[in-house]
C-alpha cells in the first residue's frame, strides 16, 4: 500500500467537524503531538476496540503532550452515538465527503469474500508539534496498536 504522504513531510491539512459539530483544523493542534488514526466505521468490532484501547491510554498520551483523534467517514451524529454507548474520550472526526481520508491516501479498494469496494484502510500517523508527519502505521492491526503508538511517541520525545 503505498500512501500519498511520507515520513518528514508536512502533514496534508484538515478541517472537518467532529462530534459536537465543532470544526477543527490541523492548526487546532499546533504544538502538541497529533495521534490521528484513520478507522472504517463506527460500532464494528475492531473500530471500537481500538477506540477503546487509545481511550483507555489517553491519561499516557496527554503527559506526552499528545492529542488522539480518530477519522472515519461517519456522521457527526454517529460519532456523538459511538462515543456515548462506548464512553470514549478521543475526539472523532467526521469525513463523509472521504476528502481527508483520500488526502492521507486511506480511502482504498479493499477485498472482502471475493468482493471489491471501497473502504478506509486502517492507519494511523503521527504528526509532530510542528506540523510534519513524525510516523506512519499503515495496515494496522488493533491488538496492541495503542500501546505500540505510545512507545513509538515516547521513543520520539525530546531527551
Amino acid at each position: 500500500m503505498e500512501l500519498p504522504i511520507h515520513i518528514g513531510e508536512p502533514a496534508p491539512d484538515f478541517s472537518l467537524s467532529n462530534a459536537d459539530g465543532q470544526v477543527r483544523t490541523l492548526a487546532d493542534y499546533a504544538g502538541k503531538w497529533l495521534v490521528l488514526y484513520f478507522y472504517p466505521k463506527d460500532n464494528t468490532s475492531g473500530c471500537t476496540t481500538e477506540a477503546l484501547d487509545f481511550t483507555a491510554h489517553l491519561k499516557d498520551f496527554e503527559a506526552l503532550n499528545a492529542v488522539v483523534v480518530g477519522v472515519s467517514p461517519d456522521s457527526c451524529a454517529s460519532h456523538q452515538k459511538f462515543r456515548e454507548k462506548h464512553s470514549l474520550a478521543v475526539e472523532l472526526l467526521c469525513d463523509p465527503e472521504k476528502e481527508i481520508l483520500q488526502r492521507y491516501g486511506v480511502w482504498q479498494k479493499k477485498r472482502m469474500y471475493g468482493r471489491e469496494y471501497m473502504g478506509v484502510v486502517r492507519t494511523t500517523v503521527l504528526i509532530a508539534p510542528d506540523g510534519t508527519i513524525a510516523y506512519i502505521w499503515p495496515k494496522v492491526k488493533v491488538k496492541g496498536h495503542a500501546e505500540a503508538v505510545l512507545t513509538k511517541l515516547k521513543e520520539l520525545q525530546p531527551q
